[in-house]
C-alpha cells in the first residue's frame, strides 16, 4: 500500500507542476526502510523549479534500522570493497556519479567498483573515485550461461556494500549473488525485497541527488554535489583542433544537441533550425556546433540543412567519440538542445545550460540558475503535460505550439545573465 501511495503522489506531484508533498511518515511494519520527503515548490510555468538539492534523512529511523542490524552501519574501515549497480543510459550513469563520490568520502579505505553497460563507460573514465568498472559488454556475453559466469565472477570480489540505482533484471542478480552484508536500493516491491535489506523512499528531487538518497540508510545525505567527467589534457588538446578546423573558437559558439531517439521528447528540426537563424542573425560573432549519437548523424545533417546561416552551422563528419564530444562542449559558451544526456554533460564540465523538455518532468534540471529548461506542457498550459510517454497520439502539439519565437527571448536573457565569458 505504501509504494503504491508513494508512486501516486509522485504523479500528482508532477501534475501539479511541483506541489509540495504532504510529510509522509514511515511504515512501521517495515522495519528497514528509510522514508525521506522533502516539499518542493516550483516556478512559474517556462522556468525551472525549485526542486530540493539534497534530502535531510530521517535520523530517528536511520538510528532504529542500524540497532536491528548489529552489521549496520558498518564502520568506515571495516568496508572493504563497494559495488554501484547503474546500467544506463548514458545521462544517468553520469548522474551516479555524485553518489559514487559521496561513498568515498565516508569510506576512504575502500575501492569501489561501477557496474555499468559499455556504451556508458566513457562518462566515468578517469573518475579519481572508482578503482574498477566491472562492464556489461552483451557482445562479449552471448548466453544467459555467460552472463551468469561472469555474474559469479564480480561476485567473487566479495563486496561489503552493493547499492543499486535501477533493480534492473541484472542488477537485481548481480546484487543477490553478491551476498553483500549491506544491499541497498530504492523501496522495491514486495517480490523484490529478499534482494534489498536496506531501502529508500526518496521524496522530488535533482535526479543525482535523488539516486543519492538511496544512501540514506548509511547516514549519508547529498549536499548538492554535481556529476563530473574528468577530462585529460590530450583529449582537450584534440577538441581545439576539431573546434579550429570546423573554425570555431573557444567560448564563441553554442552548442546544440537537437537528436533524441523519441519524438515527443524532441523539439522539432525546422524549430531548432529557425532558432539557430534568429541567433545568428541577433549575435552575428557566434557559431554553432551540432552534437549526435551514433545512428543521428542524417538528422543533425537534415537540420542543418534547414539553416540559412548554415556557414557557421559546424557538424563534425563521421562522427566522434563521446569524451571528445565532451571535450568540445566544454569550450562552449552554451549548451542547448532537448532532454538528454548532454544536458548532465554540461552540468559536469560547468557549461550553462538551456533545455528545452516535451514529454519528460523537472527533476532532471540542476538547481542552479546557469542551469534551466523551458517545458513545452506547462509552458502552453497543456494538459498532457508531464506525460513521460515516447509516443503522441496528439500529433506533438505541445512542441509544434512551442515555437523559436517564444524561445528566442529565454536563449538571449540566458546568455546575458549566465555566460560571463562572452564580451
Amino acid at each position: 500500500m505504501r509504494d503504491r501511495m508513494s508512486r501516486r503522489n509522485a504523479k500528482h506531484f508532477e501534475r501539479q507542476g511541483g506541489t509540495a508533498f504532504p510529510p509522509q511518515p514511515a511504515d512501521k511494519n517495515c522495519r528497514k526502510q528509510i522514508f525521506i520527503w522533502k516539499s518542493n515548490k516550483a516556478d512559474a510555468p517556462g522556468e525551472t523549479a525549485s526542486l530540493p538539492l539534497f534530502f535531510k534523512a530521517d535520523r530517528a529511523t536511520t538510528a532504529q534500522a542500524g540497532r536491528e542490524s548489529g552489521l549496520f552501519p558498518p564502520a568506515p574501515d571495516s568496508v572493504r570493497r563497494i559495488l554501484v549497480c547503474q546500467l544506463r543510459q548514458i545521462g544517468d550513469v553520469l548522474l551516479a556519479a555524485p553518489a559514487v563520490e559521496l561513498l568515498a568520502r565516508r569510506y576512504a579505505q575502500a575501492e569501489i567498483h561501477v557496474f555499468t553497460e559499455k556504451k556508458c563507460l566513457p562518462v566515468l573514465e578517469n573518475n579519481p573515485y572508482i578503482h574498477a568498472f566491472q562492464v556489461l559488454d552483451r557482445d562479449a556475453l552471448p548466453t544467459p550461461l555467460h552472463e551468469y559466469l561472469f555474474y559469479l565472477k564480480t561476485a567473487s570480489n566479495a563486496y561489503d556494500i552493493v547499492a543499486d540505482f535501477q533493480q534492473l533484471p541484472r542488477c537485481r542478480a548481480m546484487t543477490a549473488l553478491s551476498r553483500a552484508p549491506v544491499r541497498l536500493s530504492f523501496t522495491p516491491p514486495w517480490y523484490l525485497r529478499p534482494v534489498y535489506n536496506y531501502s529508500s523512499s526518496p521524496g522530488p528531487a535533482y535526479a543525482a541527488a535523488y539516486k543519492a538518497a538511496v544512501l540514506a540508510p548509511l547516514g549519508i545525505v547529498p549536499q548538492g554535489e554535481r556529476p563530473r567527467i574528468y577530462l585529460t589534457d590530450n583529449e582537450r588538446s584534440a577538441a581545439s583542433e576539431l573546434l579550429l578546423s570546423l573554425g570555431l573558437r573557444r567560448k564563441r559558439f553554442i552548442s546544440v544537441a537537437a537528436c533524441h531517439r523519441y519524438a515527443p521528447r524532441r523539439w522539432p528540426a525546422h524549430h531548432y533550425a529557425a532558432l539557430l537563424d534568429m541567433l545568428a542573425e541577433a549575435l552575428p560573432d557566434l557559431g554553432f556546433f551540432l552534437t549526435y549519437g551514433p545512428g543521428e548523424e542524417d538528422y543533425a545533417r537534415g537540420l542543418r540543412s534547414l539553416c540559412r546561416h548554415r556557414e557557421r552551422t559546424a557538424l563534425p563528419a563521421g562522427g566522434m567519440s563521446l569524451r571528445l564530444a565532451a571535450a568540445c562542449m566544454e569550450q562552449a559558451l552554451l549548451q542547448i538542445g532537448n532532454c538528454s544526456a548532454p544536458r548532465h554533460i554540461a552540468v559536469a564540465l560547468d557549461v550553462p545550460s538551456l533545455t528545452i523538455i516535451g514529454a519528460g518532468g523537472l527533476g532532471w534540471t540542476f538547481p542552479s540558475p546557469e542551469h534551466t529548461h523551458i517545458h513545452a506542457g506547462l509552458f502552453m498550459s497543456m494538459p498532457c503535460a508531464f506525460c513521460r510517454k515516447n509516443s503522441c497520439s496528439n500529433r506533438l502539439i505541445c512542441l509544434e505550439k512551442l515555437t523559436p519565437d517564444l524561445v528566442f527571448p529565454a536563449v538571449m536573457k540566458h546568455l546575458r545573465e549566465h555566460c560571463p565569458h562572452r564580451e
